[in-house]
């Protein structure tokens, strides 16, 4: 049985459909990537995911259970987090405060604490008693997963964690990836760097416009397949 999978599921925004039928798996222990241009539905997912858009209960599953009409807190809970993109963080706290905030809801004994998020990303605790939003764009970035991760989840949902940073910022980051699957999570990563999400992923899945146009290991695509999935094929 899949640790997370979604079924024929939908979304829309009013009038407006998102997805359209989208079937993903995580397995336990595996990350998979979910690439796309812009507006290819990848964040919709990932909010269907955690349940900031209301759907079909069995058309999200969660370790056995339907979960696609569950509250977000509830699949928080359960222990499902996200890093959302644009990191939201709470400009009035600073990162301690932030990181803290990861516990409510969901404040069980596991891995991840404030001792080892700042050891996994050691520039927080020499920061942590500054403003969320006074640090770099990387190093807010660590506080957004560092939240998440506070939750002790199962599965970790990453929006976007590249967006707007250096390489070597994006290197810093992706290296915390084996140890947080090492302790126990499974994750979704959302990335629209392809060679970044082929490098992570032990799967991926494309979308374009709503749809799976393709799915895989990242050793069975071509970069033509890829090209075609990510932006169509040419007529």
């Amino acid at each position: 049985m899949a640790l997370l999978e979604t079924r024929n599921l939908t979304a829309r925004y009013g009038d407006f459909q998102a997805l359209f039928g989208v079937d993903i798996v995580l397995e336990a222990g595996e990350t998979i990537s979910i690439i796309g241009a812009n507006g290819a539905g990848k964040t919709t997912l990932m909010r269907s995911i955690c349940g900031l858009l209301a759907n079909q209960p069995d058309s999200i599953r969660f370790d056995g259970r339907a979960i696609g009409r569950l509250a977000a807190d509830e699949i928080m809970a359960m222990g499902i987090a996200m890093v959302p993109e644009g990191r939201k963080l709470f400009a009035s706290l600073s990162v301690e405060e932030n990181l803290l905030v990861g516990r409510y809801g969901r404040a069980i004994a596991g891995h991840w604490s404030l001792e080892t998020v700042y050891g996994l990303f050691p520039i927080l605790k020499e920061r942590r008693h500054s403003p969320a939003t006074a640090l770099s764009g990387g190093q807010q970035q660590m506080v957004a997963i560092g939240r998440a991760l506070m939750s002790n989840p199962r599965v970790l949902l990453c929006d976007e964690i590249s967006l707007g940073l250096a390489p070597v910022v994006i290197r810093d980051i992706y290296r915390a990836v084996p140890e947080i699957k090492a302790a126990g999570a499974s994750l979704i990563v959302v990335e629209q760097d392809i060679g970044q999400a082929l490098r992570v992923a032990d799967r991926v899945y494309c979308m374009m416009e709503g749809r799976v146009t393709l799915s895989g290991t990242p050793a069975e695509f071509s970069r033509e397949a890829i090209h075609d999935a990510y932006f169509g094929a040419a007529a």
